[in-house]
């Protein structure tokens, strides 16, 4: 070979091989950045959705919780349903799909564990107590339990059977009164509702409800409340079609972030 193919024939090599290194160290950086942009998602191989049924009080901290984990999880969706903790309990047991179930009180948890529907032992995860609710300025002049038993004093609560009404009903025996409610609710987010629009003086409401609705209500504290405080466990469902996320759930919700969340709204830590 002469000594100008020699030549012509290394400048070509020296060519492929700077275009090869390049090349390599592009698609290398490109990966790092890819792994990065994914997040924990293609570190924890979590996908697909879940569906969680949840007691009314826990709408904007789960919602909030929720948008957590789908941010730190991308390509997961978390979907709720929220609703009286008897209900959702009821449906639990007709065979409703679910993956998780929050209660607001242990006992339609222990209807839904009970059956045999759990994948393991709740955790308790919050505690929520009562407090009244009354419009702003607080018209019926509302300042204790007692005064909910005046005559000419509409009064709403939540049903029996429904974590915040099994709690209204400690609290009256608790204060050796009875409440005569002009309407008993499915679940605590209609009480304040009623509160809210004045079809009610007064509401037996959490006090995360309170806190949640802002100016539209003020808040009543009594002592009795402390008679009842309402513990609120989380279950992973045996069901469940996506137990990875479900768990990664249940996680969020009882780690750092996820009491952080619920503090914030008033919640207490679950003893």
């Amino acid at each position: 070979m002469s000594r100008t193919s020699n030549r012509l024939l290394a400048v070509v090599t020296a060519v492929v091989l700077v275009s090869t290194a390049a090349a390599c160290g592009s698609s290398g950086h490109g990966s790092t950045k890819g792994a990065g942009a994914s997040g924990s998602s293609s570190s924890s191989g979590l996908s697909g959705e879940i569906t969680v049924y949840a007691a009314a009080s826990l709408k904007k901290t789960f919602t909030e919780i929720g948008t957590q984990v789908q941010a730190a999880h991308p390509g997961t969706t978390v979907r709720f349903s929220f609703a009286g903790s008897s209900d959702l309990a009821a449906q639990l047991q007709q065979g409703a799909p679910a993956d998780v179930f929050a209660s607001a009180d242990t006992r339609n948890m222990a209807k839904v564990s009970g059956a045999g529907l759990t994948a393991a032992a709740p955790v308790d995860f919050a505690t929520n107590t009562l407090e009244i609710a009354v419009p702003p300025g607080n018209p019926a002049r509302i300042s204790s339990l007692r005064d909910l038993t005046r005559p000419g004093v509409t009064v709403v609560v939540c049903a029996p059977q429904v974590p915040c009404g099994g709690a209204s009903v400690k609290v009256e025996q608790a204060a050796g009164l009875t409440l005569k409610p002009v309407s008993e609710e499915q679940d605590v987010t209609d009480v304040l509702g009623k509160v809210v629009t004045g079809e009610a003086d007064a509401g037996l409401v959490y006090v995360t409800d309170v806190k949640g609705a802002g100016d539209e209500v003020e808040g009543v504290e009594f002592p009795e409340s402390t008679a009842a405080a309402n513990t609120y466990p989380i279950a992973v469902l045996k069901s469940s079609t996506n137990p990875a996320l479900a768990s990664a759930f249940l996680s969020a919700v009882t780690g750092v972030q996820g009491q952080r969340v619920l503090a914030s709204a008033g919640f207490t830590k679950a003893p």
